[in-house]
């Protein structure tokens, strides 16, 4: 054990260039998920005093309290409802039109591609102000469709540029087999093109979900006062709440992330989303 508190001699073990190397790998390390092993311990801390680093006291005082406020849980169900209806809506609107752009050629497709990625180069609050002002005049303010339209905005760029890589991906030959042997274009699409194509269609779904339920300047600008999605409910938390209880609410919006990443971890790679932002 006196080998592991001996720094003199783990630095001449190592060499001194491996020990450079594991000294910024633990800053790096420190730096990186310092403040997430901290939220995680005040998520659990029923007693906590700064300037303290470790609570003082463990336990589940502020889960208790954060799933016993009525308006705390009725934004939690509301994010998870509105990133699954996005996520549906958003692949069936958005890969029909990935599709295309990947097997058609016509002018101005690489124009309609770029304009998805370009709505992502300004800031969002300055777009979605612009919204506000057209959904104010449509009766879309306030409402459950409004903010649906807002999360969808959000999820198309990755909806149409992974997918469409994936489609790109499929080789033409095999579509061609299947269509040479009787099969109708539906049945091609949904037995040839769209398994082989899967990997990066899972991709940009869990991109989107992960998207929605992180979405908060358009929801706090279109959605309220009668729709609260955790984003937007976490503002209130970190002014109006203790720090361990936003700890709380800011687990319960890491987690499902976390597990999505985790079940998605066999299609997630350079190669799969390098091919989604190629504008071929």
């Amino acid at each position: 054990m006196s080998y592991f508190f001996n720094p003199k001699r783990f630095y001449h073990s190592l060499g001194r260039r491996r020990f450079w190397e594991w000294l910024l790998l633990v800053a790096f390390i420190l730096f990186f998920y310092g403040p997430l092993l901290h939220m995680f311990m005040l998520a659990f801390a029923d007693k906590y005093e700064a300037p303290g680093v470790v609570p003082q006291k463990f336990g589940f005082q502020w889960w208790e309290y954060v799933l016993g406020q009525r308006t705390l849980v009725s934004s939690i169900t509301l994010s998870f409802t509105i990133a699954f209806i996005t996520t549906f809506a958003s692949m069936v609107i958005c890969l029909p039109a990935a599709y295309v752009l990947a097997r058609y050629e016509f002018p101005g497709r690489k124009a309609v591609m770029f304009s998805f990625l370009l709505g992502n180069a300004f800031p969002r609050i300055g777009i979605y102000t612009s919204i506000g002002i057209i959904f104010y005049r449509i009766g879309l303010m306030g409402t459950f469709p409004g903010v649906l339209l807002i999360h969808l905005l959000g999820t198309m760029m990755m909806m149409i540029w992974l997918p469409s890589g994936a489609f790109r991906s499929v080789p033409r030959q095999q579509e061609e087999a299947a269509r040479d042997v009787g099969a109708s274009p539906l049945q091609t699409f949904l037995h040839v093109t769209l398994p082989m194509a899967w990997p990066g269609i899972a991709v940009a779904a869990m991109f989107a979900f992960i998207g929605s339920l992180g979405e908060s300047e358009g929801t706090l600008l279109v959605g309220l006062p009668n729709y609260r999605t955790m984003p937007v409910e976490m503002y209130g938390v970190i002014l109006d709440y203790p720090a361990t209880a936003g700890a709380v609410f800011a687990l319960i919006l890491i987690v499902p992330n976390i597990l999505l990443l985790l079940l998605m971890r066999r299609y997630l790679g350079a190669e799969t989303i390098s091919k989604g932002y190629k504008m071929g």
